[in-house]
């Protein structure tokens, strides 16, 4: 079997020695992370879940095979005791496991169930094409991965431990390698295939401290409408005072500023479309535009109620009090219900609708508009990514350019993981080409 290394594991297990350096250096990768979250292998591998605690493990050891210990190495030792029982394809990759160094790498294209184009980030390393059908399937374009790249022949293939990063988890790495080579955080971080190698705890080390805590502490997707608010759906009824008809009350809204007539017995309750200068990518915004406006609620007359729908608390406590300021005595005190976005979802019945009333091409047209709208306000909206800088503004100086190629990066490698196809198969290119930054490399 190519790549296979059970000979080679037996091989340590018969050894208490190079048995207890294995186990030494698999521990070097996963202390400091089980040190700080106060847990153990077992914690670990119950709150991760299949596969990292194997893939874990494997970080290690690919790491502990290019150790030498005074003119000893593992693979050297083998391959002298036992290569002659060991395919030729086999000798060759535990060479290679040997002899290369992990590091970080940018996706910068990727073909599903074939090939991945990778760029060193760390090792300074031109560009190289990979080899590679399964890990293709779950990986997109602008990934930051963790992986040893293995010369096979004339191509490239990938090592067995791979690590996917988040940005956060970059951050982590960086800082971690910084302070372990004693840099400025301002410097370019650029490694020597030593360096690498020794490092290379730092890398697992970085991607756990990353990702228990999320795995631990779980953070629900938080819903903002453009006001900032937390999104909280009030219903408000106000029922009509007797002997009240219809038209008293519709004769009294139109004091209402705002109030944007939409047949004899409903309104949209409107205001400019404000540009937003809070973490917008800390929550996912929910509100409806029309004709250039931002609609806050909507009110509708309905036998003897009216009845009001917005989705914050403060939007709520703003139209009841210029709903009762103008109509007085003529609406009783409101009852209102509260419901919580997941509250709403649950309550979604699937009879009430058919999943083919809108065709795909109309939903997925429907879906690129809002985005297009939704991006082109972005550009001219400060952004905290950029140091609260517009990405227009933020393009005019060398330092600015780079972040933004960042944060395009993130968004359109966001985009490209959601489920939804309609929005991820959504073309960022045109943000690219407005902001004069180049996309492929």
């Amino acid at each position: 079997m190519r790549n296979d290394i059970s000979n080679l594991l037996t091989f340590i297990g018969k050894d208490s020695i190079w048995r207890e350096r294995l186990h030494d250096v698999v521990a070097e990768h996963l202390m400091p992370a089980l040190t700080e979250f106060e847990i153990n292998d077992d914690d670990m591998s119950d709150i991760l879940g299949e596969p990292w605690p194997g893939v874990l493990w494997g970080c290690g050891f690919e790491d502990f095979l290019g150790r030498h210990y005074g003119k000893d190495n593992i693979v050297d030792l083998y391959l002298k005791r036992r290569g002659w029982n060991e395919t030729s394809p086999n000798r060759d990759y535990f060479t290679a496991l040997r002899d290369t160094p992990v590091s970080l790498y940018e996706i910068t294209n990727v073909k599903p169930g074939a090939s991945m184009v990778l760029k060193d980030l760390l090792g300074g390393r031109e560009a190289i094409t990979v080899v590679e059908k399964s890990a293709t399937q779950s990986l997109n374009k602008w990934d930051k991965i963790v992986v040893r790249v293995i010369a096979d022949g004339d191509q490239h293939i990938i090592s067995g431990a791979l690590l996917a990063f988040s940005p956060d988890a970059v951050e982590i790495l960086f800082d971690g390698l910084r302070h372990t080579l004693g840099l400025d955080e301002s410097a370019v971080i650029a490694l020597s295939k030593e360096q690498l190698h020794k490092c290379a705890p730092i890398f697992t080390s970085a991607w756990l401290f990353d990702t228990l805590p999320r795995a631990m502490y779980p953070q629900q997707q938080t819903f903002l409408n453009s006001d900032g608010d937390e999104v909280m759906f009030h219903d408000l009824r106000f029922q009509l005072a007797p002997r009240v008809l219809q038209k008293d009350i519709r004769e009294r809204l139109k004091d209402i500023k705002n109030l944007i007539p939409d047949g004899a017995r409903y309104w949209n309750w409107v205001a400019p479309i404000r540009k937003r200068t809070t973490n917008e990518a800390e929550g996912l915004m929910l509100d409806t535009q029309i004709d250039g406006k931002t609609i806050l609620g909507t009110l509708e007359l309905k036998g003897k109620a009216l009845l009001i729908g917005v989705n914050s608390s403060n939007r709520a406590a703003k139209i009841e009090a210029l709903v009762t300021k103008a109509t007085g005595d003529l609406l009783k005190t409101p009852l209102t219900t509260i419901r919580t976005v997941e509250q709403m979802m649950e309550e979604e019945h699937p009879d009430d609708y058919e999943e083919d009333d809108l065709p795909p091409e109309i939903a997925q047209q429907i879906a690129h508009e809002y985005m297009d709208n939704h991006y082109r306000e972005t550009l001219d909206t400060p952004v905290p990514a950029l140091g609260n800088k517009t990405p227009r503004k933020a393009v005019k100086s060398a330092a600015g350019r780079a972040q933004v190629v960042e944060w395009l990066k993130q968004i359109e490698n966001r985009s490209a993981k959601r489920d939804d196809s309609t929005i991820g198969e959504y073309d960022f290119g045109w943000m690219w080409q407005e902001l004069g930054l180049q996309r492929d490399p």
